[in-house]
């Protein structure tokens, strides 16, 4: 074996049994068994040389190899310049893609939410067709009504819920309902309609991290257990940093999609006029409160006022709606808490066509964040709406 600190000798070279020499004032042993650091006494035996109890000395004994200090500092200096090196370079560039923020296209999303309120209207009309309805309440409303359950909204609720989670996962999706099922493997084909590749030419990309979806798998749920087919939607509305600006209503019972994208286009019309001052004003049959005497205040005992099902429903009846017979209003009023998933959709569209949907008060309703909307609501389009708001008596949610 090569004597400690010497580089005359290869490796493994065989010596003498009893050949000694002195390296360093020390007699080193020089025999093949011998163990690195080892050295002859002056009684004949071999014992460890001085500092050879340090292991990476020890080991590096057989190639011949003293450590230095100095020549480890200097490794490891090139190994950090080689790490740094590699990150500013390829390493940086995947950092900064896996950093790099998600961006959405809003004509696919509208393309996407108008597949997931169909796919979940087939549903709705099955299961009322099939009459399977195992309905069950929810609990009470404010008011204390019964709120309604039904297959129809869980199946409605799986599939448009994941449809759309599956497609975009990283985007924050509210639903009315909620279920404990494995949910459904359906994926969006990213196929666009013709009808919004002509009236929207080019896409728009917004955040994800701006974007809220508010899906209600089945509006006017109360009147989808009475059979009144016709006030029954299923909507899916997406909000940009808490401003609606996709909606869709479906009608499931008659195919008909209403859409709208606000800065774009929309597939439905304002209607040729309005009347400001005597109103026919559309609202909830099933959650009123005290809507009439705070109607009759605004505009007189003599005010039409039009009961109906189900939000989406009466945001089309201030529209030129031609897939079948709506009451014509002209204007909506909501007195009573509503849930921004009720609303959404309905307003985007709104806004799509220069109307407007805000709460009793005027004010903007922002669709991120809870679901609730306790400011009750007023809707109007192609009529002055800051001069319908200031007709209205003092709003106050515990009176109404």
């Amino acid at each position: 074996m090569l004597a400690a600190g010497s580089a005359a000798k290869a490796p493994w070279v065989r010596a003498p049994f009893h050949k000694e020499q002195k390296q360093n004032n020390a007699h080193v042993c020089e025999r093949p068994e011998q163990l690195a650091g080892e050295r002859k006494s002056p009684s004949g035996q071999c014992e460890l040389v001085q500092g050879a109890g340090d292991p990476a000395a020890a080991a590096m004994a057989p190639m011949g190899i003293r450590l230095s200090p100095l020549g480890v500092a200097v490794f490891c200096l090139l190994g950090l310049g080689v790490i740094y090196h590699l990150y500013a370079g390829v390493l940086s560039s995947r950092f900064a893609a896996f950093r790099q923020k998600k961006t959405v296209d809003l004509r696919e999303l509208l393309a996407l939410s108008i597949e997931a309120a169909v796919q979940g209207g087939r549903e709705v009309k099955r299961i009322r067709v099939e009459d399977n309805l195992e309905e069950r309440s929810k609990g009470k409303t404010k008011e204390g009504a019964s709120e309604k359950l039904t297959l129809g909204d869980l199946n409605s609720h799986r599939k448009m819920y994941y449809l759309i989670k599956n497609t975009y996962p990283y985007l924050q999706v509210n639903s009315e309902e909620h279920d404990n099922s494995d949910g459904e493997a359906t994926i969006w084909t990213r196929n666009i309609p013709s009808e919004i590749l002509n009236k929207i030419p080019e896409g728009k990309l917004v955040p994800a991290e701006s974007v809220t979806v508010w899906i209600d798998p089945l509006d006017a749920t109360q009147e989808y257990t009475e059979n009144l087919r016709k006030y029954v939607t299923t909507m899916v509305c997406v909000a940009v940093d808490g401003d609606p600006v996709l909606g869709v209503i479906h009608k499931p019972f008659t195919g008909f999609t209403a859409w709208g994208m606000v800065g774009g286009a929309a597939n439905v019309n304002r209607r040729d006029s309005y009347n400001a001052n005597n109103p026919k004003v559309i609202v909830s049959r099933s959650h009123a409160g005290k809507v009439k005497s705070f109607i009759q205040q605004a505009f007189g005992n003599s005010t039409e006022i039009i009961p109906a099902g189900g939000a989406g429903y009466k945001v089309l009846a201030l529209l030129d709606v031609s897939d079948e017979e709506y009451e014509k209003a002209d204007m909506y009023i909501h007195v009573t808490y509503i849930k921004k998933w009720d609303i959404c959709a309905g307003n985007a569209i709104l806004k799509a066509l220069g109307g407007h949907m805000t709460t009793l008060k005027g004010e903007d309703i922002d669709y991120s964040g809870s679901e609730k909307n306790p400011g009750g609501l007023l809707a109007s389009i192609d009529i002055d709406h800051k001069a319908l708001v200031n007709r209205l008596p003092p709003w106050d949610e515990n009176k109404y």
